[in-house]
């Protein structure tokens, strides 16, 4: 009785060592496992970034662009409004009574634009990085749709040139125009790329 005591104490320990042994395993084995997956992830996310890197710059200058103009009204909002009051004053043959509030409303929808474009821009070129498009095209779409930011550069224009223009003269600048051309066209055509991969499976891999 002895004996067979012992013996089934000596099966219990052997069984206590295996299954130690075999937790052991089990717990490197999800360790290694673990640690691949991670470097996997952040060379998979450093790849998909390097592919935006280029649009989300530009957006992200378009956002900087907004808080540093947001930031400047509330620091020195006079100076917007007597740039428009002296340009007025200089050139009174292009403008009439409208022309103070108007031209500062153009200084204030850069602002508006910047920011919300720049979100906008932002949440695209996202589900560019996270979209089955090909490097290429993910780089060529990031690109298009950060162009965006140059939209609000358009209102920026119409308020910089107004004061010794004249509202009409500057709405039709070149460089109004040109901005405007740059960041609507650019966005558009980068968000039908991405449409196109999304609803058409269209410049997969």
């Amino acid at each position: 009785f002895v004996a067979s005591e012992f013996v089934e104490l000596q099966l219990l320990i052997e069984k206590f060592y295996l299954f130690r042994r075999s937790l052991w395993f089990w717990c490197l084995l999800w360790r290694l496992i673990r640690n691949n997956f991670r470097r996997m992830g952040v060379l998979l996310m450093s790849s998909e970034l390097s592919n935006i890197k280029v649009g989300l710059a530009i957006v992200l200058l378009g956002l900087f662009f907004n808080i540093a103009l947001g930031i400047s009204f509330g620091a020195n909002e006079g100076a917007y409004k007597d740039y428009v009051a002296e340009g007025i004053a200089a050139y009174p043959e292009v403008h009439d009574e409208k022309s103070q509030d108007k031209i500062w409303r153009y200084a204030q929808r850069t602002h508006f634009h910047a920011g919300g474009i720049a979100a906008f821009c932002l949440g695209l070129i996202i589900l560019v990085m996270f979209s089955d498009l090909r490097s290429r095209m993910k780089k060529i779409s990031s690109i298009l749709i950060g162009l965006g930011s140059f939209y609000p550069l358009a209102w920026l224009c119409m308020f910089i040139l107004a004061p010794s223009l004249g509202r009409s003269v500057a709405h039709e600048h070149i460089f109004t125009k040109l901005c405007t051309a740059i960041g609507v066209g650019g966005m558009l055509l980068g968000s039908l790329i991405l449409l196109a991969n999304i609803y058409l499976g269209r410049f997969r891999d």
